[in-house]
């Protein structure tokens, strides 16, 4: 049996605001922004390079969902996103007005920062050891 995760579902507060911080700060690739009704999309981003999975942006529905926005993991680190140039792409998110909460750290997996997005959730920017990124 084959099986992979297609997509992660990151709770927004709008779409074209989280469009905006993925596409323009992050520099992710827009896979797909389908109209579904009046007020649903299917919106999906990846990362370039990506593999299989990407983030499909999830619209919130009601105080409920709302109150998950920035903080979808309570407090932990979210979401992964290695590369392949650690200082590279840290340099270019700082200049991109990303915030950082933790500076970089060599560990034994990898160089690391821990960085929030547009809503506060936290992503860990990771140049892993011993892996190589296609």
């Amino acid at each position: 049996m084959k099986q992979f995760i297609a997509h992660l579902a990151l709770v927004v507060k709008d779409y074209d605001e989280a469009l905006n911080f993925y596409i323009q700060k992050l520099g992710f690739r827009l896979i797909e922004d389908t109209l579904l009704s009046e007020t649903k999309r299917w919106v999906i981003v990846a990362p370039p390079g990506n593999g299989d999975c990407s983030l499909l942006l999830a619209k919130v529905n009601g105080a409920e969902q709302l109150k998950a926005v920035g903080n979808q993991t309570g407090g932990r680190v979210f979401l992964f996103l290695y590369t392949d140039d650690f200082y590279r792409d840290y340099q270019t998110m700082l200049e991109k007005g990303i915030h950082f909460v933790r500076t970089p750290a060599k560990e034994v997996y990898g160089t690391v920062a821990v960085f929030e997005d547009l809503y506060g959730n936290l992503w860990d920017l990771i140049e892993p050891s011993g892996i190589t990124i296609a």
